[in-house]
């Protein structure tokens, strides 16, 4: 590190430290004046001159009230979907007005195309499934095109939106992650686009930029200002349903290529998300909760008796939502055995005062009889 010379250093007189700060101040604010004209996406590429996002870079108008997010969950009419979305909506309830929450109004945006029993308990809006056939079996794809439907025709309060799924469950106030221009988002660990990057290509040519501008991210959870998702979502829609028409895209993405479609969405329109691995969590894989705010339970929790896991093989003990694809889950499920990590425990406390506590009680919901093409919906 160069030695700072003294010798010819002379003494600054304290007005001049006075003009110098002063002349700093203007700038800053000037700066300032600059960002908060800007547009969402230009306010994404101002950095703090070390190649970092600026954290304190904001919308224009943007106040504490601003940051409030409305929860938006797409869901079917299946019982499957259903009992989930209640359980949600539960949490959501509880957690909304805690301390630190940015929590504004919710909605199940349900693509089902009509109104079902649960209209007036879950605050809803109906939207239309894609044409029939379009969807080649894959439900997910109705999600992008549920949300272009709803910001078309929804009045939103909120300047920001928390995309959501049936299968989350807040275990605390959730803040407002993103940062102006830059949404927040959860990074996983099997969405690896450099690794892909050959199939990559075919949606985000190289003259776009490098691969690497695709996130590691799925839509949810994903918390988005509404005017950067009302650009996004149809581009979303379209990239979701060329990667279904391209068997090589379909065969190496399955199930998570809607995932893949909105990472580069975003990148198409230049978006990086701020990655939070504090967003969610997802047992059994994630033992401890700690300071995350969302429990996923994508997965099967599968446990000996000796609280071993046993993933890929039914277990002596076991939850996993798929056990309930007709109707939901029943009362007081039985708690895990002693051994079992700490996130499975939660889940299974928080899912038991949820159906313990939700109006007329899950299992006395009449749903009747899933159809064939349900359960295949249900699965997925």
């Amino acid at each position: 590190m160069p030695m700072i010379e003294r010798k010819h250093m002379r003494r600054v007189s304290p007005l001049a430290v006075v003009f110098g700060v002063v002349l700093l101040f203007a700038a800053y604010n000037l700066l300032r004046m600059v960002v908060h004209h800007m547009s969402p996406n230009l306010g994404a590429a101002v950095t703090n001159g070390l190649g970092m996002s600026d954290p304190i870079t904001q919308l224009p108008g943007e106040t504490k009230r601003g940051l409030r997010y409305h929860v938006a969950v797409t869901a079917t009419d299946a019982p499957y979907s259903q009992w989930q979305c209640r359980i949600m909506y539960y949490w959501y309830k509880k957690v909304k007005d805690m301390p630190g929450s940015d929590m504004g109004k919710f909605t199940r945006i349900l693509h089902s195309g009509s109104a079902d029993n649960l209209m007036e308990e879950i605050p809803s809006f109906v939207v239309d499934p894609l044409p029939e056939g379009l969807d080649r079996g894959y439900i997910v794809l109705n999600r992008p095109w549920a949300f272009v439907q709803w910001l078309e025709s929804a009045t939103i309060e909120e300047e920001y939106i928390l995309m959501a799924e049936p299968d989350h469950i807040f275990v605390k106030s959730l803040p407002n992650l993103a940062k102006g221009g830059h949404p927040a988002g959860y990074p996983f660990f099997y969405i690896k686009p450099a690794d892909n990057e050959k199939i990559i290509r075919k949606f985000y040519p190289k003259e776009k930029g490098p691969v690497t501008d695709v996130d590691p991210i799925g839509n949810s959870p994903v918390i988005i200002h509404k005017s950067i998702l009302e650009e996004i979502a149809p581009t979303w829609m379209n990239v979701s349903l060329r990667m279904k028409d391209d068997p090589e895209t379909d065969k190496a993405f399955g199930w998570v290529l809607e995932m893949y479609a909105y990472a580069v969405a975003s990148a198409l329109h230049k978006v990086k998300h701020i990655l939070r691995k504090d967003f969610m969590l997802q047992p059994p894989w994630d033992l401890e909760v700690g300071k995350s705010f969302i429990i996923h339970y994508t997965y099967g929790c599968d446990y000996s008796m000796k609280g071993e896991l046993t993933y890929g093989k039914i277990g002596e003990w076991r939850f996993d939502k798929r056990s309930y694809l007709s109707g939901p889950p029943p009362r007081n499920l039985s708690l895990p055995p002693p051994g079992v990590p700490e996130s499975v425990v939660q889940l299974v406390k928080m899912v038991n005062e949820a159906t313990a506590n939700i109006p007329s009680g899950l299992e006395e919901r009449p749903y009747g009889d899933l159809t064939a093409k349900q359960e295949a919906q249900a699965a997925q």
